[in-house]
């Protein structure tokens, strides 16, 4: 085979791969992704308004699925200015230094209709971890959406040092809380 047929052919296979990968847009419009956790025993949601969330998934081939999420630590918004500057200090999410807490995925696997167990590694302020959790996924038109929780223990990243680190005034327990509309 000489060389222009060679790379005709790696063209047209590099073409096909390509449009059979199932890269979505995420919508941040109508995505969002929250820590809740408990401040004083009572209940404490806050939203990050920045992040990306990178997908590839086909219904048909959940199994071959990835995802890569980064979130912008210095995002979080807890209702007061004065407490989302509070989160981005050294003894919180320490922005300056991480400025964006991540997970990629290593495995996405069916465990039923609709349903998904996903695995891959959490990086939080320099902290990597390995975690699995469950995800929904559904078809709404053109849209597939993915909701899931991931329960973290703060603590285990460094969140909240010092005397933060006392969880009888802000608990150890955080489940992060995500929904992400995407289409192709």
């Amino acid at each position: 085979m000489n060389t222009i047929k060679k790379i005709a052919l790696v063209s047209m296979l590099g073409i096909a791969f390509a449009a059979s990968a199932a890269a979505l847009k995420t919508d941040p419009a109508k995505s969002t992704v929250t820590a809740t956790f408990k401040q004083m025993n009572v209940p404490v949601d806050a939203k990050f308004k920045k992040f990306t969330a990178n997908i590839d998934y086909d219904a048909a081939k959940p199994d071959a699925a990835k995802a890569t999420v980064e979130v912008e630590t210095g995002s979080m918004d807890l209702g007061d200015p004065e407490y989302n500057k509070e989160v981005t200090k050294k003894e919180w999410f320490n922005a300056a230094q991480f400025p964006k807490a991540t997970f990629v995925s290593s495995s996405i696997k069916s465990a039923g209709a609709g349903k998904l167990t996903v695995t891959g590694k959490l990086t939080i302020k320099g902290k990597a971890t390995d975690v699995s959790f469950p995800l929904t996924v559904k078809a709404d038109g053109k849209n597939q959406v993915f909701d899931g929780v991931l329960p973290i223990k703060r603590l285990a990243y460094n969140i909240g040092e010092g005397e933060w680190k006392d969880t009888s005034m802000v608990a150890d327990d955080v489940a992060i809380k995500f929904h992400v509309v995407a289409a192709q």
